[in-house]
């Protein structure tokens, strides 16, 4: 009497946290480049988390490139408009021109958007922020209406806008961290 063999299936290999940070990593790049929604975004961590093998980790962001596909002048719109920290930190701050739109990105670091000397490029100014494990620090001038939206996002600005002020629209997501838009440095 012979037995038969069957072929065992492979053995799915287990993801470690280090392969889901690399994973949110990505999502947050893809996020800040425009290619998912904040929508998106949320709902794909909650599976990069939940995610104990590599294969799982994969479908994530199977429909999103592995690296930067083109260098930041192919298409991807003039530079000054993203800035990322990865295990570091990040500032803008001085005399600088704000676009309409601008990105951070803050993995596991520290960042400042500094608007007090900046030229705004428009009257209505989107900064989209993500802070992963993060704090990020944006300080405006006097008079700048600010609107904040998104979670971890709190504003503190003192004073009534002046008429026509610019207005800056701070759109965010911090997990385990903070975004906070103020008028005012706080010195330890």
């Amino acid at each position: 009497m012979s037995v038969e063999q069957h072929p065992q299936p492979p053995v799915a290999l287990r993801a470690s946290d280090r392969d889901r940070d690399d994973m949110l990593v990505r999502l947050h790049t893809a996020f800040a480049e425009g290619r998912i929604d904040e929508a998106e975004l949320d709902e794909r961590i909650d599976a990069v988390l939940a995610s104990r093998t590599h294969d799982e980790l994969g479908t994530v962001a199977a429909d999103l490139p592995s690296g930067r596909v083109a260098p930041p002048d192919a298409g991807h719109g003039p530079a000054g408009r993203f800035q990322v920290a990865y295990k570091g930190s990040v500032k803008r701050a001085g005399c600088w021109r704000l676009p309409a739109q601008f990105t951070t990105v803050v993995y596991k670091g520290t960042g400042t958007l500094d608007l007090r000397a900046a030229d705004f490029e428009a009257e209505a100014t989107v900064l989209r922020v993500l802070a992963y494990k993060s704090d990020v620090e944006i300080i405006v001038p006097p008079g700048v209406r600010v609107e904040t939206a998104g979670l971890g996002v709190s504003s503190e600005v003192h004073g009534d806008p002046r008429p026509g002020a610019p207005v800056v629209h701070v759109r965010g997501y911090a997990y385990k961290g903070t975004i906070e838009a103020k008028d005012r440095i706080r010195r330890p």
